[in-house]
């Protein structure tokens, strides 16, 4: 099996100052190319620990891809580690430096002497083509792995992954069959019940069942090889009675995406009123370009009761034309209250927590996905007011 890994570099990232997305991407990614990560390492600015680390794993990966360390600073080491473990020189390329003269000159900007560096790669190296930036990637051997140099700038490095080093592989590698991976994602039931439920199911040979928790939703995927896809569509639907009428949505699309769907097929628009959730439905709506028709938000202590919020969701709905209105009301104590209004009516509930523990930000996460599952469960014809191990329902209106 190919050895691929990932070493990440910076002192940035090594010392946690930012959120190493790229190495989670890249691990997502691999995956769905049927090339699991097999390890994955940071390593600061710090040139003798580079070229170590370099060296070390040029005897354990068949792949190791490298990210950051590329730019026009002088904490940018990666080009100078890769030449001093290759025991080479760096090499200017004219031909990169007059790519970069070009681009700062669509842009209106002349370009700094400093930016010159990004055009010397090792005398063994492949260039590596960016078309989106400044820093010049590159490819080469050392001993047994093949390594890829990579900028630390996302929207560069995934471009280049994708256009750059995924042909490459498939060139120079037999790679896998992707894996098949069935998944959907749950609220309102917890981790634990779901596992009494599911953890002794049979699964056919290579298939796995895995959970991932991410409050306030359960993710719930069977991985395992293409040619046990019968197999795995037998056993999917034993997940899926287990997870019930708590599946908010399958695959990897999103909750407010398959809302979006759903509204635009049925020809719907939805007003909102936010207090306790701060606009957070509003923007996961907006991110997917749902039908809003307008909305509204208050400060979160103007407390009231179930009923008097849903009058108000009723009178934004005639207000703005909505056919739909979803209003949350400000928490009062561990009570919030989330009201529906429809064409048919009004539903509402109010709801407490049933444990003190969790963070302001995870309460609003969680109220939110509150309401928007109402929505689902409403679009979808169900009953709108589930069951939930979070929350515990003090009052239904319907």
């Amino acid at each position: 099996m190919l050895r691929v890994e990932m070493l990440s570099t910076g002192d940035e990232v090594l010392h946690g100052q930012i959120i190493d997305t790229n190495a989670a991407w890249l691990a997502d990614y691999l995956f769905q190319q049927g090339l699991p990560m097999s390890g994955r390492e940071t390593v600061g600015d710090n040139l003798s620990s580079l070229i170590e680390t370099l060296q070390e794993r040029s005897h354990i990966a068949d792949v190791l891809i490298v990210n950051g360390g590329l730019g026009p600073t002088s904490d940018d080491l990666s080009a100078l580690a890769a030449a001093k473990a290759c025991a080479t020189e760096l090499v200017e390329h004219p031909e990169w430096i007059a790519r970069m003269e070009a681009y700062f000159a669509e842009r209106g900007r002349p370009m700094a002497a400093s930016n010159r560096k990004q055009a010397r790669i090792p005398a063994n190296a492949e260039m590596l083509d960016n078309r989106v930036g400044t820093a010049c990637g590159f490819a080469l051997t050392l001993n047994k792995c093949r390594m890829f140099f990579t900028p630390g700038v996302p929207s560069e490095f995934k471009v280049m992954v994708e256009e750059q080093i995924l042909p490459r592989l498939r060139q120079g590698f037999t790679l896998p069959e992707p894996p098949l991976c069935l998944r959907l994602t749950t609220f309102g039931t917890s981790e634990s019940d779901l596992a009494a439920e599911l953890d002794g199911m049979l699964l056919p040979p290579g298939v796995v069942l895995g959970y991932r928790s991410s409050s306030p939703i359960i993710e719930l995927k069977l991985t395992g090889p293409q040619v046990q896809r019968a197999a795995m569509e037998q056993a999917w639907q034993r997940v899926r009675q287990v997870a019930g009428d708590n599946t908010i949505f399958e695959g990897t699309a999103g909750l407010p995406a398959e809302l979006t769907q759903c509204l635009q097929q049925q020809n719907l628009t939805l007003a909102l009123s936010e207090q306790f959730t701060a606009g957070l439905i509003n923007l996961q709506l907006q991110s997917e370009a749902a039908p809003l028709a307008g909305g509204e938000l208050l400060p979160a202590h103007c407390t009231e009761t179930l009923t008097t919020l849903l009058a108000r969701a009723q009178s934004l709905a005639q207000l703005t034309g909505a056919q739909l209105a979803l209003a949350v009301s400000a928490m009062e104590g561990e009570r919030v209250s989330v009201a529906l209004h429809t064409p048919k009516g009004g539903i509402g509930q109010t709801v407490s927590y049933r444990a003190t523990r969790h963070s302001l930000r995870l309460r609003q996460e969680s109220v939110a996905m509150l309401a928007l599952d109402m929505l689902r469960r409403w679009l979808n014809g169900g009953q709108v007011c589930g069951k939930n191990g979070w929350l515990e329902i003090v009052e239904i209106i319907e």
